[in-house]
């Protein structure tokens, strides 16, 4: 038997929980489920904060700013950590996600608004970014898998308890409370963190150099279909996703020939296996900004409570979850079958909201049902491709590069929420989304909005096929 098989055999999840390993455990829990939490609440409670200080047509804008804001600060966390330490790192990322909550709380217009979601995703992402960086520190490494697993099942965990927080505070209008709830938690998790992490530096392994012009070219890219979401002309709008493509085109022009890199080599090379494998989770991940959206079209058009709207949005989570823990355990033709299988349960999914969602006259239980299971088929879609594209890109990544590869993966899914969040914003406003008392605008609007998850579902469908013939060709 070998080492690596022996090690894996003598780990087990006291090791983690209890013990030596316990108060890490419970740290790094912690920030996920602070971090988990705060993006449900907020989405939950989205619909009543427009209500009161509007700014409708930024509703988007609350998600792309969030993750984008994660994206950049992630790519500068390992700096910090390595001149800070652990410790000072995590209470630095506490002390920054703090004073967003506060500004979230007491935004009075969407403007300001913005600016605490951002600095809450400057926070959030240093965090998130800091828990899974720990890993490999705290830990042996025969308890690694343990320990990433620990903090993908708080995560799902989490999800769980987001929309009733946040549906809490929407259903007797005090969404400023919601946020405000966060600064004593996250100063309960500050002092947590500084009293029971040990104190480690990335003494012994310095941090790459940061591709920062990719970075730019990747948020230059998003805040351009952003802004066009603003436009009132159709030419603006056309000029603003005109802007947008040139920036992702020269970004994967630079990746080509920089000497420091954002992805691994061959990432930005149309046709690779590596770029369809991230085509298709970028594709796969645009489709599930459905979660993002759907609280403000139940509780709009169907009357449901923000509560209830909450824990249903939450459903396409709970279907990713769930199917990826199933779909982990196929092999060979059978993951095949699932990675092509995910895109067309994820277009059945979509399609069925685009014709369920603006039958505002029509609700009741029944139709409400149609579209909990809508959202269910849209989280499965890409529940049972995600473990295995996770997989491939690896595999078609060089051994040299599989650290990047990693990092890779997490930027992608940002990125891909992100642009995915600003350029349904984009749609919805030019299809009605931003007419606040017209409700068949807002009807119109949900019916273009998941025709083009639709259409981007095709899209990861073919990209899916190529992948797989790809990946053929390969084991053969």
């Amino acid at each position: 038997m070998s080492a690596s098989i022996e090690q894996s055999d003598q780990a087990r999840w006291s090791d983690v929980l209890w013990g030596t390993h316990a108060p890490v455990s419970a740290v790094l829990a912690g920030g996920i489920i602070l971090h988990a939490v705060n993006i449900n609440i907020s989405a939950t409670m989205l619909p009543s904060i427009v209500s009161e200080i509007g700014g409708q047509g930024l509703y988007a804008w609350n998600a792309t700013l969030f993750t984008l804001a994660a994206i950049l600060s992630a790519a500068v966390t390992g700096k910090i950590f390595q001149r800070l330490g652990a410790k000072s790192a995590f209470a630095l990322s506490g002390v920054v996600f703090a004073l967003g909550s506060l500004i979230t709380a007491a935004a009075p217009s969407m403007p300001i608004m913005l600016v605490g979601r951002s600095i809450q995703g400057i926070g959030g992402g240093m965090m998130f970014t800091l828990c899974y960086s720990m890993i490999v520190f705290a830990y042996p490494e025969r308890l690694w898998s343990r320990a990433v697993a620990l903090l993908s099942g708080t995560w799902g965990i989490a999800m769980l308890f987001g929309p009733a927080v946040g549906g809490m505070f929407a259903e007797y209008d005090a969404w400023r409370g919601g946020f405000a709830s966060l600064l004593p938690v996250t100063g309960l998790y500050i002092l947590m963190a500084w009293r029971m992490l040990p104190s480690i530096r990335k003494e012994l392994s310095p941090v790459a150099p940061i591709a920062f012009g990719q970075l730019a070219l990747l948020a230059g890219s998003v805040l351009a279909i952003s802004t066009a979401s603003l436009s009132t002309s159709p030419l603006g709008a056309i000029l603003g996703v005109a802007l947008s493509v040139v920036m992702v085109l020269v970004l994967m022009r630079r990746e080509k020939t920089a000497e420091v890199r954002l992805f691994p080599r061959g990432a930005m090379l149309p046709g690779s296996p590596l770029f369809l494998a991230f085509a298709v989770m970028s594709l796969l991940i645009f489709c599930v900004n459905a979660e993002f959206f759907m609280p403000f079209f139940l509780q709009r058009l169907h009357g449901l409570s923000p509560l209830v709207a909450g824990y249903i949005a939450a459903l396409v989570s709970i279907g990713w979850a769930s199917s990826e823990v199933y779909s982990a355990k196929f092999t060979g033709r059978a993951m095949h079958r699932t990675v092509l299988a995910g895109p067309l349960v994820m277009l059945a999914g979509t399609l069925t909201l685009a014709l369920a969602t603006p039958m505002h006259t029509s609700a009741g239980a029944g139709l409400t049902t149609v579209l909990a299971l809508s959202l269910v088929l849209v989280g499965i879609g890409i529940g049972v491709s995600w473990p295995h594209l996770n997989t491939f890109a690896l595999q078609f990544t060089d051994e040299a590069e599989k650290e990047n590869a990693a990092s890779a993966l997490s930027t992608i899914q940002m990125f891909a929420v992100s642009f995915g969040t600003a350029v349904a914003g984009l749609v919805a406003n030019l299809s009605g989304f931003n007419n606040k008392n017209d409700i068949g605008a807002t009807a119109n609007s949900s019916i273009w909005l998941f025709v083009t998850f639709a259409g981007v579902a095709v899209l990861s469908a073919v990209a899916s096929k190529s992948l797989i013939a790809t990946q053929k060709v390969r084991a053969e």
